[in-house]
C-alpha cells in the first residue's frame, strides 16, 4: 500500500487519482488544513498531523505500507518569509515525526516532494542537481533541511528515498476532475485565470526591474500531471533497488510573469489586467531546470510541456469550479 502524505492538497490528490488507475492501493494521510477532503477520490483519508507523533503510530499501526509519498510540506515563499516558524514546525519537525515513525514501523522507502527553492540565486542557468543549494527564503531552507535528514537516514538507518525538486507546479488534471485551489491563492497561473473569470481586478506582477528580457521574473512552468508522472517513475525506481537520489523536474524552458499572462489572453481570449507591485521578498529572479538527468535515469517524458496545454488545463478546471472544491469542503 501506498501513503500519500498530504494527499487532499493539489498534487497529492492528482498523484492518488493516477496511482488508482495505475492499480495501486492507496491510503492518505492529511490533517485537511490546506488540502481539501472532496480531491480525495477512491481512497481512504485518514485525517492526522505530522506534528502530532501518536496520529503517525496510529496511522502506520494500522495500515501495512510499503511506500511513502511525502507531500505535506508548507509550501508559499511569501508565507514562509512572513512566518519562519510555521515552516520550521511543520516542514522540519513534522518531516522529524514522520521519519520515526516509518522507522518505528518497517517501512524504508519515501518519494519526497521537494522544489527549486532549495537554490536559491542561481549561479547558471539552467540549473542542475549538483548546483549548490543557497535557499533566499525559509520555504527554501526548510526544504533543503529535509532533503538532507534524508540522506542522513539512508546512511544511518538505510531509508531507501528520490527526492523531486519541482520548478512550478502548474496545470490541473487533464480529466478536469481536480485542480489547484489555495485558500489565500498566491500562484501566478491561478490568479491570472481569475482575473480572467472576473473574481480579481488585476494580478499583481511583483516587481518589473529584475534582471530578465522583460524586467518581471521567469519561471519553469511543469504541468503537474507530469510531476505526477514522475513519481510514479520514482516509486518504480525504489522498487527495484536501494536509492538516495535526488532529481529536478522542469522543462528547461523559462517564462516570463508577462508571458505567462500573455499566454492566459491567448487560451481564455480575455484582456487580463495587470498591475506592477513591489518585489517580494525571497524570489529569486530566474529559476530554470536542467532536467536531463530524470529523462535519462527515470525515463520521465512530460506529456504537456507547452505552456499553452498548462494553462489550458487549469482554463478548464477553474471555469468548471469557479469556487475551487466548494464551501466547507
Amino acid at each position: 500500500m501506498i501513503a500519500v502524505i498530504g494527499g487532499a492538497g493539489y498534487i497529492g490528490s492528482l498523484m492518488v487519482k493516477r496511482l488508482l488507475a495505475m492499480g495501486e492501493r492507496v491510503v492518505v494521510f492529511d490533517n485537511l488544513s490546506r488540502g481539501r477532503r472532496a480531491a480525495v477520490r477512491g481512497a481512504e483519508l485518514v485525517e492526522g498531523d505530522l506534528r502530532r507523533p501518536a496520529d503517525l503510530a496510529e496511522f502506520f499501526g494500522a495500515h501495512s505500507i510499503e511506500c511513502v509519498m511525502h507531500f505535506a510540506a508548507l509550501a508559499s515563499v511569501a508565507e514562509s518569509v512572513r512566518a519562519p516558524e510555521l515552516y520550521y514546525d511543520n516542514n522540519v519537525l513534522g518531516c522529524v515525526h514522520l521519519l520515526q515513525a516509518m522507522r518505528a514501523h518497517g517501512v524504508s522507502r519515501l518519494i519526497f516532494s521537494s522544489t527549486a527553492a532549495t537554490f536559491g540565486e542561481p549561479d547558471a542557468i539552467p540549473i542542475r542537481e549538483d548546483h549548490p543549494q543557497r535557499p533566499t527564503n525559509p520555504y527554501g531552507e526548510t526544504k533543503r533541511v529535509m532533503e538532507q535528514m534524508l540522506r542522513w537516514h539512508h546512511g544511518a538507518h538505510g531509508l531507501s528515498s528520490v527526492t523531486l525538486r519541482y520548478f512550478n507546479a502548474a496545470g490541473a488534471d487533464p480529466q478536469g476532475e481536480l485542480g489547484e485551489h489555495h485558500e489565500p491563492e498566491e500562484h501566478l497561473i491561478p490568479n491570472v485565470l481569475a482575473a480572467a473569470l472576473g473574481r480579481r481586478d488585476a494580478v499583481q506582477v511583483y516587481g518589473t526591474d529584475w534582471p530578465t528580457p522583460d524586467g518581471t521574473c521567469v519561471r519553469d512552468y511543469v504541468h503537474v500531471d507530469d510531476l505526477c508522472q514522475a513519481h510514479y517513475l520514482a516509486l518504480a525506481r525504489l522498487r527495484e533497488a536501494d536509492a538516495c537520489e535526488a532529481f529536478n523536474l522542469g522543462n528547461g524552458d523559462g517564462c516570463s510573469v508577462l508571458e505567462v499572462i500573455r499566454a492566459a489572453e491567448e487560451v481564455t481570449g480575455r484582456s487580463i489586467p495587470w498591475r506592477a507591485a513591489e518585489r517580494r521578498p525571497g524570489d529569486p529572479a530566474r529559476l530554470v531546470a536542467a532536467a536531463e538527468r530524470a529523462r535519462a535515469e527515470l525515463g520521465w517524458q512530460p506529456r504537456f510541456p507547452e505552456l499553452g496545454s498548462i494553462v489550458g488545463h487549469a482554463w478548464a478546471w477553474h471555469q468548471a469550479h469557479p469556487h475551487g472544491y466548494g464551501e466547507g469542503e
